[in-house]
């Protein structure tokens, strides 16, 4: 058998992105052939992913991407299972790389996402070349991409939060919008995108409340009107007070600076997840 040199070693390891050793063994037992090889890290790799998926990955980060003219963007959520790989650079590489795929690819969903070529394999199969190599499940869970012949704004707090902001206006207004959706997480845009029954549900709730006071009917119309207001307020990114100024709303900030909001997204890393517990 030929002796397995080290260019082999490091050709197997760029095509595969795993560790020296498991390259070196594979090689080994494929006589130094590189496709085979690669064929056995692969077949290796795709046994260990799925052993680890059935582990609850609620850790992770946001991977944010967005384009040099500030028109195109993308967020994904990378989950893993521990904090400490969180941390891992490799990891970070990768949840950066995903979301620079996720927006020029315009992919419409992790499976999607999946099927996309990175680095000479697919990124499914750098997904599971990461398991191999780090140990831990590692899932690409949600992504969101927004494009825009206006302006777009990202931040990201923490590498937990990622927010998107298709504006008009200055560089500040889209950084200020940016982090006040960070903070506020708001459901909806405007009033006027609530859906029907939810106004329906809460004014239920309000009349309701307001019947118990005893109040007159016309007191208690005006408690459930004034309770709508600050509800829709509450749940809506241009209702609600703006973070560096509560005296004044994200509407009124935003006209006070001539400045318009057109669309926003967000993640928040592990939301409706559920949570690793130590024994």
């Amino acid at each position: 058998m030929s002796e397995i040199s080290a260019g082999q070693v490091k050709e197997l390891r760029e095509m595969t992105g795993l560790g020296m050793m498991e390259c070196k063994k594979a090689l080994t037992e494929s006589g130094g052939d590189l496709r085979k090889a690669e064929e056995i890290l692969r077949i290796r790799s795709g046994a260990r992913a799925s052993k680890a998926a059935g582990r609850i990955a609620s850790e992770g980060v946001i991977g944010a991407w967005l384009a040099p003219d500030a028109r195109l963007g993308a967020l994904v959520e990378l989950n893993c299972e521990t904090d400490f790989v969180a941390k891992n650079e490799v990891f970070l590489a990768f949840a950066r790389a995903l979301a620079e795929t996720a927006a020029k690819s315009n992919a419409a969903d992790v499976a999607a996402l999946g099927a996309l070529p990175m680095d000479g394999a697919t990124v499914e199969a750098r997904r599971q070349a990461l398991v191999q190599k780090i140990g831990e499940n590692i899932s690409i869970r949600r992504l969101q991409r927004l494009q825009t012949g206006a302006r777009l704004a990202q931040y990201v707090h923490g590498a937990r939060i990622g927010v998107l902001v298709e504006y008009e206006g200055a560089d500040d207004v889209g950084k200020d919008l940016a982090m006040h959706v960070a903070f506020a997480r708001p459901a909806y845009l405007t009033k006027a995108e609530v859906p029907a029954q939810i106004v329906a549900r809460e004014r239920e709730i309000l009349q309701a409340r307001a019947n118990e006071s005893g109040k007159p009917p016309e007191i208690v119309a005006r408690m459930v009107e004034g309770g709508l207001k600050k509800f829709l307020g509450e749940i809506t990114l241009l209702g609600q007070p703006f973070v560096k100024d509560d005296k004044q709303s994200v509407e009124k900030m935003l006209a006070a600076r001539k400045s318009r909001v057109l669309g926003y997204r967000f993640l928040v890393l592990g939301e409706g997840l559920a949570k690793r517990s130590a024994d």
